[in-house]
Order: structure tokens, then C-alpha cells, then sequence
């Protein structure tokens, strides 16, 4: 989370993708393990994001010393 509140706070993320950070930064904050944004035209993001060690999207988790393969 200290990164995408870093990357709204800097001005890298505007507009709509900060309105998604903040979103998911509100959702960690209250006890959601981890969040993610992914593109849902694309086939099979969501199998992709969640069941791939890569994924396609971005995973925002509550910053502490946990560890997500």
C-alpha cells in the first residue's frame, strides 16, 4: 500500500487508476488480505491474475513483512 499511496501522492497515478488505488488502499486498510486490478477485456484475466505465479495485473497488499508467492 505505502507504494500506491506513493505513486498518487507523486502524481504518477491520476485520474481514474488513483480513484482504483485509493480504493484498494481503503479496502487493505479494513482488513481485505489483498487486492487486484486487473483488465477485464482481456480473456481469462481473472484466471490469469489469480491462478499464475506472474499474473497480468497489479496486486496491492497491506504493507508489512507478509509475503505472497
Amino acid at each position: 500500500t505505502s507504494e500506491a499511496e506513493s505513486l498518487i501522492k507523486d502524481g504518477t497515478a491520476n485520474g481514474g487508476m488513483a480513484v482504483k488505488l485509493e480504493n484498494c488502499i481503503l479496502a487493505v486498510s479494513n482488513g481485505v488480505e489483498r487486492v487486484h486490478i486487473i483488465n477485464g477485456l482481456h480473456p481469462h484475466s481473472l484466471l490469469k491474475e489469480v491462478l499464475t505465479k506472474r499474473g497480468i495485473g497489479t496486486m496491492i497488499i497491506k504493507k508489512n513483512n507478509d509475503v505472497y508467492d
